[in-house]
Protein backbone atom coordinates (compact mmCIF):
# COMPACT_ATOMS: atom_id res chain seq x y z
CA UNK A 1 0.00 0.00 0.00
CA UNK A 2 1.31 3.64 -0.93
CA UNK A 3 0.34 5.83 2.12
CA UNK A 4 -0.47 9.68 1.08
CA UNK A 5 0.00 12.72 3.36
CA UNK A 6 -2.55 14.72 3.84
CA UNK A 7 -2.10 18.48 3.55
CA UNK A 8 -3.39 21.93 3.00
CA UNK A 9 0.11 23.27 2.52
CA UNK A 10 0.40 23.44 -0.95
CA UNK A 11 4.47 24.65 -0.60
CA UNK A 12 4.88 20.86 1.04
CA UNK A 13 4.93 19.81 -2.27
CA UNK A 14 8.06 21.47 -3.00
CA UNK A 15 9.89 20.47 0.56
CA UNK A 16 9.58 16.52 0.85
CA UNK A 17 9.55 13.97 -2.06
CA UNK A 18 6.74 12.25 0.34
CA UNK A 19 3.54 11.17 -1.30
CA UNK A 20 1.09 14.21 -0.62
CA UNK A 21 -2.56 14.27 -1.28
CA UNK A 22 -3.64 18.39 -1.68
CA UNK A 23 -7.05 19.75 -2.42
CA UNK A 24 -7.22 21.63 -6.06
CA UNK A 25 -8.46 24.64 -4.63
CA UNK A 26 -5.85 24.84 -2.41
CA UNK A 27 -3.83 25.01 -6.07
CA UNK A 28 -6.03 27.19 -7.81
CA UNK A 29 -5.82 30.74 -5.73
CA UNK A 30 -2.26 30.99 -6.16
CA UNK A 31 -0.72 33.34 -8.56
CA UNK A 32 2.12 31.16 -8.98
CA UNK A 33 2.68 27.53 -7.91
CA UNK A 34 5.51 25.30 -6.20
CA UNK A 35 7.00 22.77 -8.10
CA UNK A 36 7.05 18.60 -6.59
CA UNK A 37 9.64 17.14 -6.14
CA UNK A 38 8.08 14.15 -4.87
CA UNK A 39 4.64 12.38 -6.06
CA UNK A 40 1.62 13.50 -5.07
CA UNK A 41 -2.41 13.55 -6.12
CA UNK A 42 -5.35 16.14 -5.78
CA UNK A 43 -8.48 15.87 -4.49
CA UNK A 44 -11.46 17.54 -5.63
CA UNK A 45 -12.59 19.07 -2.74
CA UNK A 46 -15.81 17.56 -2.91
CA UNK A 47 -16.89 17.51 0.50
CA UNK A 48 -16.63 20.65 1.41
CA UNK A 49 -18.22 21.49 -1.32
CA UNK A 50 -21.45 19.45 -1.26
CA UNK A 51 -21.05 20.15 3.05
CA UNK A 52 -21.73 23.93 2.02
CA UNK A 53 -23.10 24.20 -0.41
CA UNK A 54 -25.26 20.88 -1.40
CA UNK A 55 -24.11 21.08 -5.20
CA UNK A 56 -21.15 21.39 -6.70
CA UNK A 57 -20.00 24.72 -7.79
CA UNK A 58 -17.33 24.29 -10.56
CA UNK A 59 -18.03 22.64 -13.61
CA UNK A 60 -16.51 19.75 -15.08
CA UNK A 61 -14.84 22.33 -17.66
CA UNK A 62 -13.40 24.51 -14.85
CA UNK A 63 -12.16 21.45 -13.13
CA UNK A 64 -10.42 20.00 -16.21
CA UNK A 65 -8.80 23.56 -16.50
CA UNK A 66 -7.75 23.74 -12.93
CA UNK A 67 -6.11 20.45 -13.18
CA UNK A 68 -4.03 21.10 -16.36
CA UNK A 69 -2.74 24.19 -14.86
CA UNK A 70 -1.74 22.17 -11.46
CA UNK A 71 -0.63 19.59 -13.88
CA UNK A 72 1.73 22.15 -16.25
CA UNK A 73 3.17 23.73 -13.01
CA UNK A 74 3.67 21.45 -10.48
CA UNK A 75 4.31 18.78 -12.19
CA UNK A 76 2.14 15.46 -13.27
CA UNK A 77 0.39 14.09 -10.56
CA UNK A 78 -0.33 10.47 -9.90
CA UNK A 79 -4.10 10.50 -10.39
CA UNK A 80 -6.75 13.03 -9.27
CA UNK A 81 -10.26 12.37 -7.91
CA UNK A 82 -13.27 13.30 -10.24
CA UNK A 83 -16.18 15.46 -8.90
CA UNK A 84 -18.11 12.68 -7.07
CA UNK A 85 -21.07 13.15 -4.63
CA UNK A 86 -20.38 11.88 -1.17
CA UNK A 87 -23.55 9.54 0.45
CA UNK A 88 -22.83 10.32 4.27
CA UNK A 89 -26.77 10.65 5.97
CA UNK A 90 -25.19 14.49 6.86
CA UNK A 91 -24.36 15.48 3.02
CA UNK A 92 -27.60 14.48 1.76
CA UNK A 93 -30.10 15.44 4.86
CA UNK A 94 -27.92 18.42 5.82
CA UNK A 95 -27.85 18.94 9.77
CA UNK A 96 -24.87 19.62 12.58
CA UNK A 97 -21.93 17.70 13.55
CA UNK A 98 -19.99 19.28 16.30
CA UNK A 99 -19.21 22.84 15.07
CA UNK A 100 -19.69 21.71 11.37
CA UNK A 101 -23.35 22.72 9.51
CA UNK A 102 -24.51 20.86 6.77
CA UNK A 103 -26.50 22.04 4.33
CA UNK A 104 -27.86 18.85 2.73
CA UNK A 105 -28.35 17.49 -0.38
CA UNK A 106 -31.71 16.64 -0.32
CA UNK A 107 -30.81 13.87 -3.07
CA UNK A 108 -31.23 10.20 -2.50
CA UNK A 109 -28.03 7.88 -2.42
CA UNK A 110 -28.83 6.40 -6.06
CA UNK A 111 -28.88 9.93 -7.38
CA UNK A 112 -25.36 10.58 -5.76
CA UNK A 113 -24.17 7.62 -7.12
CA UNK A 114 -26.03 8.32 -10.97
CA UNK A 115 -24.16 11.94 -10.64
CA UNK A 116 -20.84 10.41 -9.39
CA UNK A 117 -20.75 8.16 -12.58
CA UNK A 118 -21.69 10.33 -14.79
CA UNK A 119 -18.88 13.12 -13.28
CA UNK A 120 -16.58 10.95 -13.93
CA UNK A 121 -17.76 9.79 -17.76
CA UNK A 122 -17.69 13.56 -18.79
CA UNK A 123 -14.06 14.27 -16.93
CA UNK A 124 -12.85 11.37 -18.76
CA UNK A 125 -14.38 12.29 -22.09
CA UNK A 126 -12.74 16.29 -21.54
CA UNK A 127 -9.59 15.22 -20.68
CA UNK A 128 -8.75 11.36 -21.56
CA UNK A 129 -5.31 11.92 -21.48
CA UNK A 130 -5.13 13.27 -17.15
CA UNK A 131 -5.08 10.46 -14.46
CA UNK A 132 -8.82 10.75 -13.51
CA UNK A 133 -10.17 7.46 -11.21
CA UNK A 134 -13.26 6.14 -10.72
CA UNK A 135 -14.48 6.76 -7.47
CA UNK A 136 -17.26 3.97 -5.82
CA UNK A 137 -20.02 5.99 -3.93
CA UNK A 138 -22.71 4.45 -1.37
CA UNK A 139 -23.92 4.19 2.16
CA UNK A 140 -24.24 0.05 2.84
CA UNK A 141 -22.50 -2.35 1.17
CA UNK A 142 -25.43 -3.62 -1.57
CA UNK A 143 -25.19 0.41 -2.40
CA UNK A 144 -21.49 -0.10 -3.17
CA UNK A 145 -22.59 -3.20 -5.41
CA UNK A 146 -25.30 -1.44 -7.42
CA UNK A 147 -22.46 1.48 -7.63
CA UNK A 148 -19.97 -1.18 -9.33
CA UNK A 149 -22.79 -2.34 -11.49
CA UNK A 150 -23.33 1.64 -12.71
CA UNK A 151 -19.69 1.64 -13.74
CA UNK A 152 -19.99 -1.90 -15.94
CA UNK A 153 -23.07 -0.65 -17.10
CA UNK A 154 -21.26 2.42 -18.83
CA UNK A 155 -18.55 0.35 -19.87
CA UNK A 156 -16.25 0.56 -17.46
CA UNK A 157 -14.23 -2.22 -16.15
CA UNK A 158 -12.91 -1.47 -12.53
CA UNK A 159 -11.04 -4.32 -12.35
CA UNK A 160 -8.82 -3.09 -14.62
CA UNK A 161 -8.46 0.29 -13.50
CA UNK A 162 -5.22 1.44 -11.83
CA UNK A 163 -7.05 2.71 -9.06
CA UNK A 164 -10.88 3.07 -7.70
CA UNK A 165 -11.90 5.43 -4.85
CA UNK A 166 -13.81 4.11 -1.76
CA UNK A 167 -15.93 7.30 -1.14
CA UNK A 168 -17.92 7.59 2.05
CA UNK A 169 -16.20 5.00 4.48
CA UNK A 170 -13.61 7.67 6.34
CA UNK A 171 -15.71 8.01 9.65
CA UNK A 172 -16.36 4.51 9.52
CA UNK A 173 -13.31 2.73 8.64
CA UNK A 174 -12.31 1.44 11.73
CA UNK A 175 -15.95 0.13 12.17
CA UNK A 176 -16.76 -3.56 11.14
CA UNK A 177 -19.12 -2.31 8.44
CA UNK A 178 -16.26 -0.49 7.43
CA UNK A 179 -13.48 -3.48 7.17
CA UNK A 180 -16.97 -5.53 5.40
CA UNK A 181 -17.36 -2.98 2.72
CA UNK A 182 -13.58 -2.91 1.65
CA UNK A 183 -13.30 -6.61 2.03
CA UNK A 184 -16.20 -7.00 -0.36
CA UNK A 185 -14.85 -4.67 -3.28
CA UNK A 186 -11.56 -5.50 -2.93
CA UNK A 187 -12.76 -9.23 -3.40
CA UNK A 188 -14.29 -7.99 -6.80
CA UNK A 189 -10.50 -7.53 -8.17
CA UNK A 190 -10.58 -3.66 -7.49
CA UNK A 191 -7.48 -1.60 -6.65
CA UNK A 192 -8.82 0.45 -3.87
CA UNK A 193 -7.83 4.05 -2.71
CA UNK A 194 -9.16 4.69 0.65
CA UNK A 195 -9.68 8.30 1.22
CA UNK A 196 -8.87 9.67 5.14
CA UNK A 197 -8.32 6.17 6.60
CA UNK A 198 -6.81 7.01 10.25
CA UNK A 199 -4.51 4.19 12.13
CA UNK A 200 -7.03 2.17 13.23
CA UNK A 201 -8.70 1.29 9.58
CA UNK A 202 -5.42 0.94 7.76
CA UNK A 203 -4.17 -1.52 10.81
CA UNK A 204 -7.46 -3.37 9.89
CA UNK A 205 -7.79 -3.12 6.02
CA UNK A 206 -4.99 -1.56 4.77
CA UNK A 207 -3.63 -4.64 3.54
CA UNK A 208 -6.63 -5.07 1.00
CA UNK A 209 -6.18 -1.32 -0.31
CA UNK A 210 -3.48 -0.01 -3.06
CA UNK A 211 -3.22 3.04 -1.93
CA UNK A 212 -4.63 5.54 1.02
CA UNK A 213 -4.60 9.24 2.23
CA UNK A 214 -5.05 10.69 5.95
CA UNK A 215 -4.85 14.35 7.38
CA UNK A 216 -5.21 12.79 10.77
CA UNK A 217 -1.88 13.98 11.76
CA UNK A 218 -2.84 17.38 12.17
CA UNK A 219 -5.61 16.86 14.72
CA UNK A 220 -3.43 14.46 16.34
CA UNK A 221 -1.19 17.48 17.07
CA UNK A 222 -4.04 19.71 17.56
CA UNK A 223 -4.11 18.08 20.80
CA UNK A 224 -0.51 17.57 21.93
CA UNK A 225 1.63 20.59 22.58
CA UNK A 226 4.28 21.26 19.44
CA UNK A 227 7.72 19.56 19.22
CA UNK A 228 10.82 20.61 21.25
CA UNK A 229 12.25 24.11 19.55
CA UNK A 230 8.75 24.25 17.50
CA UNK A 231 8.05 27.86 20.16
CA UNK A 232 6.49 30.07 17.57
CA UNK A 233 3.26 28.26 17.96
CA UNK A 234 1.01 26.62 20.52
CA UNK A 235 0.65 22.97 18.42
CA UNK A 236 1.99 21.30 15.98
CA UNK A 237 -0.80 21.34 13.29
CA UNK A 238 0.48 22.60 10.41
CA UNK A 239 4.24 21.57 10.82
CA UNK A 240 5.74 19.60 8.18
CA UNK A 241 8.22 17.88 10.75
CA UNK A 242 5.57 16.85 12.82
CA UNK A 243 3.70 15.32 9.85
CA UNK A 244 6.30 13.50 8.51
CA UNK A 245 7.02 12.01 12.49
CA UNK A 246 3.10 10.93 12.53
CA UNK A 247 3.29 8.77 9.05
CA UNK A 248 6.57 6.93 9.75
CA UNK A 249 4.67 5.65 13.15
CA UNK A 250 1.55 4.99 11.72
CA UNK A 251 3.17 2.93 8.92
CA UNK A 252 5.83 1.17 11.52
CA UNK A 253 2.90 -0.05 12.98
CA UNK A 254 1.67 -1.77 10.09
CA UNK A 255 2.37 -4.89 9.02
CA UNK A 256 3.97 -5.35 5.04
CA UNK A 257 4.35 -2.06 4.79
CA UNK A 258 8.54 -1.47 3.42
CA UNK A 259 7.37 -0.49 -0.02
CA UNK A 260 5.11 2.50 1.71
CA UNK A 261 8.23 3.48 4.04
CA UNK A 262 10.54 3.44 1.07
CA UNK A 263 8.08 5.34 -1.52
Amino acid sequence: MLFYLTTHKRHWVRLTDVPLFLKSEHFIAARTLPVAIGRYAVDSGGFSELQNRGRWTRTPRQYITDLRRIWENVGPFDWAAPQDWMCEPLIIHGGKAGPLTFVGTHLSVAEHQRRTVANYLELRELAPDLPIIPVLQGWELPDYERCVDLYERAGVDLTAEPLVGLGSVCRRQSTREGAAIVTALAGHGIALHGFGFKTLGLEKVGHLMATADSMAWSSHARRRPPLPGHTTHKNCANCIEYALAWRTRVLNRLPQQPSALAA
